[in-house]
């Protein structure tokens, strides 16, 4: 399923949700759908995720998360950002690069190194009434496929996401206009 509008129209805000289901089409991999809707423009939104040094701001503090990249990131196709978190009390480094750049609408974070086969993050901003929908798309398969899903992976991505949700919310409180 995937979540999409027109860019430029005006949607009805939607409710917000976070949903992990097996990926229909790569075999061992998990997808994550989420969307919140925050009363910020598009503009104001893109430009927090535009800086990379947010998200540590959006991550559980227990994972210890780190950009190893120095500020300011110039974010574009190409662009390489470096991390260290940990998982588990277990240090991983993670790199991701950006593969598609389309401001203020989406752009994408694939890891290059780190702990998945396969991580792929699109972002999508969605312009509603009285705001924008921020929505989530995550392809990904941890070494140990789908078993390491179930058992780990799965509940600790939802975390994360739970969390993701929450803080934006949190920081991002002030309505559109204020």
């Amino acid at each position: 399923m995937t979540i999409s509008a027109v860019p430029g129209t005006i949607q009805q805000p939607q409710e917000d949700f976070l949903e992990i289901r097996p990926s229909p089409s790569i075999r061992g991999a998990h997808e994550l759908r989420a969307r919140i809707f925050l009363e910020r423009s598009i503009e104001a939104l893109f430009d927090f995720f535009s800086d990379a040094h947010n998200l540590q701001c959006i991550t559980p503090r227990d994972l210890d998360f780190t950009i190893l990249t120095p500020a300011p990131i110039e974010m574009c196709v190409g662009a390489r950002i470096d991390y260290k978190l940990r998982v588990r009390r277990i240090p991983i480094r993670w790199q991701s690069i950006i593969s598609i750049w389309e401001p203020p609408y989406r752009f994408v974070d694939e890891q290059v190194q780190g702990p998945y086969r396969i991580w792929r993050h699109e972002h999508r901003f969605e312009v509603a009434e009285g705001g924008t929908h921020v929505i989530d798309e995550v392809t990904f398969k941890p070494i140990g496929g789908a078993l390491m899903t179930r058992l780990f992976v799965g509940r600790d991505v939802r975390r994360i996401f739970e969390f993701r949700s929450a803080a934006l919310r949190e920081r991002l409180a002030t309505p559109l206009g204020s």
